[in-house]
């Protein structure tokens, strides 16, 4: 791996020159920060993370990758980082634009509800293609010609591998994952308003059952649990980072009692909204 950690570093800070790549450089271990994952790949050259969705923990170091597929909730922290040895991961955006031109000619049915996040051990091929696509960053002429290339192979390596299933889904308009995406990008939009399942399951077009089977099996939680992380995460957001006071941000995320509040921020979080407005603000929303 280490020629793709040679090149993330040499690309850091550029990392726009090519639509959709992600690069992350750690040099510390960080405390456990939450999230909102968006559909991404992202692969590890070095150092270790863990992430947590749900009840579900995974861990990831140089050579291994995971697969996002719809947006998730999850709370990581880099756990070996140094200046001398930093954390280093390259990504990119799953668009299901893109995938679903790859699957055109496949003619791929729906299959099974996948998980919204794995962790898999990546191939040579794969690795292969992203180092060439890093090397893409100091070709600007040759770039946005030949990145997209590059991409495609990427993702055509992903839907060959381990994750393909849950890639697959993401460019299928009529997968059990594109219908579960559907409501989850309602709650992301409606994540203050009450709602009852029976509502979600019909957005969907699933039976109840399935649908509290499928939402569960995407993303480790429940409706109502992933409702609860968006508004609590949103309530950080306006807490720590526009300084608001806690009762308001309670109020605005939907929440009508403050001691309910505090209580399920403090569990979420480890520390009270009071303490926590206090403090510095910094979190990192980083897969890599």
């Amino acid at each position: 791996m280490e020629p793709l950690a040679e090149l993330i570093l040499k690309a850091v800070g550029r990392e726009g020159a090519i639509d959709g790549l992600l690069l992350s450089v750690v040099t510390a271990p960080t405390p456990p920060t939450s999230s909102l994952a968006s559909p991404t790949f992202a692969l590890v050259a070095q150092g270790r993370k863990r992430l947590a969705l749900g009840e579900q923990v995974f861990e990831y170091g140089a050579g291994d990758y995971l697969v996002v597929s719809v947006d998730l909730p999850v709370t990581g922290h880099f756990v070996e980082a140094s200046p001398a040895v930093p954390c280093l991961g390259v990504g990119l955006e799953l668009r299901p634009d893109v995938i679903a031109e790859l699957l055109l000619d496949a003619a791929e049915k729906p299959g099974a509800p996948v998980r919204g996040l794995s962790v898999s051990r990546a191939s040579t091929e794969l690795v292969d293609a992203v180092i060439r696509l890093l090397r893409l960053v100091d070709e600007p002429e040759d770039a946005p010609v030949l990145a997209p290339l590059v991409q495609r192979e990427i993702l055509w390596r992903l839907l060959r591998s381990p994750q393909g299933a849950a890639v697959r889904d993401i460019g299928l308009a009529d997968s059990s994952l594109s219908h579960v995406a559907r409501v989850i990008r309602w709650i992301r939009d409606h994540y203050t308003e009450p709602f009852r399942v029976e509502e979600l399951a019909a957005m969907a077009g699933m039976s109840t059952s399935a649908f509290h089977r499928h939402f569960r099996t995407v993303t480790e939680l429940t409706p109502i649990q992933y409702q609860k992380k968006i508004r609590l995460q949103e309530a950080r957001l306006r807490v720590v980072g526009l300084g608001e006071d806690v009762t308001s941000a309670g109020y605005a995320v939907g929440y009508d009692s403050p001691s309910q509040f505090s209580r399920e921020y403090r569990r979420e979080f480890g520390t009270p909204p009071s303490r926590d407005r206090a403090g510095s603000g910094k979190s990192s929303g980083a897969l890599i």
